[in-house]
Parts: structure tokens; sequence; C-alpha cells
């Protein structure tokens, strides 16, 4: 039988117990109820944390640069060079091989989640003689960049290419056909890659051709110099349902994506498309890069 002492006893140790438990799940929801963003204060981040790095050209090879975290009190590096956000190392090597203007970042992240950038501007000077890009204006994002490209009228009417900030894209109908093309000066003797970014909702009897050839196009007359190199074609499987991608990797005609010349010449790049109903194909980086 409990006394009355006993019995004092017992409730004193679980009002006890309850006053803790209840103390624990204060502080628990206090806590959540914090933003999930909130970094200031919160004892986890570090208040020092710093993105800053350096550019330094690697000595004696062209196009090739060092970018390298200043301060190393941090956890990860994410970079972005201009291709988008990926993670990295403190210290890394990047080959930039056409001539421009890039908005380097640096993102560091530290304790706690928090993210610190910074950015500097770097200027290539000169397109790597082997790996640069030469098509100029090839991601048709300024004014000069379009006026690097010339309309190949082929139908009178019912095709038209339409130059966007950062594309160009053709549309066409009834059987109706039409071409962009730019001369470009190669190196004989050296392989050459042709190659896009394409994309589109799905074409309906519709071709898409991309030419490189030493014939120069004649504006009203339809282009088939050397051959279809890569490009979509209905019939014999791609471009009928939606799409996005390299063009080298969804094509489905052409003799491929490679081209060499036996001597130095001015050869043409043209991409035409037409057909049926092709409805919208839009192209951005347009390229044409040696391989050796």
């Amino acid at each position: 039988m409990i006394n009355d002492k006993n019995r004092f006893v017992m409730i004193f140790k679980k009002t006890k117990y309850r006053s803790v438990v209840l103390g624990v799940l204060g502080m628990v929801m206090l806590a959540g109820c914090q933003p999930e963003d909130s970094f200031e204060n919160n004892g986890l981040t570090d208040p020092n944390l710093d993105a800053s790095f350096t550019i330094t050209p690697v000595s004696g090879t062209a196009n090739r640069y060092v970018l390298e975290a200043q301060n190393l009190n941090y956890i990860f590096s994410k970079w972005d060079i201009g291709e988008g956000i990926y993670q990295g190392k403190s210290t890394e090597e990047i080959f930039l091989p056409d001539a421009g203007t890039y908005n380097i970042t640096h993102i560091a992240i530290g304790r706690g989640g928090e993210s610190k950038s910074a950015s500097q501007e770097l200027v290539v000077p000169e397109s790597d003689p082997n790996a640069g890009n030469l098509v100029v204006g090839g991601k048709f994002e300024t004014d000069e960049d379009i006026a690097q490209w010339t309309i190949l009228n082929i139908s009178a009417s019912g095709a038209s290419w339409t130059f966007d900030s950062g594309s160009a894209t053709i549309t066409a109908s009834d059987w109706n056909q039409q071409g962009i093309f730019q001369a470009i000066e190669v190196q004989g003797g050296k392989n050459y890659a042709v190659d896009m970014n394409v994309q589109g909702e799905g074409s309906v009897d519709t071709w898409f051709e991309v030419y490189v050839s030493t014939t120069a196009p004649v504006q009203l007359n339809d282009y088939s110099a050397d051959g279809t190199r890569i490009g979509l074609n209905t019939w014999n499987g791609c471009g009928g349902t939606p799409f996005s991608g390299k063009l080298s990797q969804l094509s489905c005609a052409g003799s491929g994506n490679v081209v060499s010349f036996d001597e130095d010449t001015t050869i043409y790049l043209v991409i035409k498309c037409g057909g049926g109903n092709v409805g919208a194909i839009t192209i951005d980086n347009v390229e044409l890069r040696g391989t050796n």
C-alpha cells in the first residue's frame, strides 16, 4: 500500500518529467519556426564565407586558364564559365576555344548551406587554331551575329527563317523551303566537325539538311552540293516527334558531320529546311571546329 509520502514523491517526479519534455518540445518547435533560408546568427554558418578567385593563363598553352579560389574555408565549389553551373574543385583548369568575353562565376558553398558568389570578366583574344569555332555569329545573340548569315531564297514564298536573341527559327509549309549560309575559310588536310543545337515540337513530311561544300549557293536555286552531311528527315524516322539536342546525335540523314578538304579553300556552310508542314525548328550554337 502506497503511503502519502511515496505518493507525493511519485507525483513530483511525473510533474518534473512532464516539464522537461514540454521544455524540449518547445525548443524544437521554436527552432522549427526559423525560416530555412535564414543563415544569420543561427550558429551554423560562416560569417566570413568568401567566393573570391583568381584567373591565370596557363603558360605556353593558348586558351587555357586556371581558376583558383582564394579562401578555402568552405565545403565545396561550383563554377559557371558560361555553359551552366557545375560542381568542381577549388582549383579548376578550363579550356575556352572561342574568342570572346566570358563571365566567370565562382559559387562557394559553406556550412549550413549558405552560399556566396563572385564573378569576373575574362576576355579571350583569339580562337584556338585547332578547336576554335570557325562559324561567326553561330549563337545569334546580337545584330552583328545575325548579319554574318545570308538568307538563301529557294522557294518564292511559304518558308521563312527568323532570328531572335540567341536562336534562328525556320517555318515552312506546302513543300516550300529556305536556307541560310555563310562562307568560311578552312585549311587543307584538316578534319572539321559541324554541329548545332536543334529543337522542335515535331514536323510532318519535313527535311532539315546541313551542307559543307566549296560550291557557292545561288539565290532562287535549290542546294545539294556534295550531299547532306547531317540532318533530320521524317521519312527516315527523325524529326517527326518533339526533339531537342545536338543535331549530330539526333541526325538520321547524311554522310556524317566530319569533313575535310585537300587544300586551303573557302567553303559554304548551308542549312536548309522545307516540307509539307515543318511547324517550327529552332537552332543555336552552330559550330564548325577542327578535330585534329
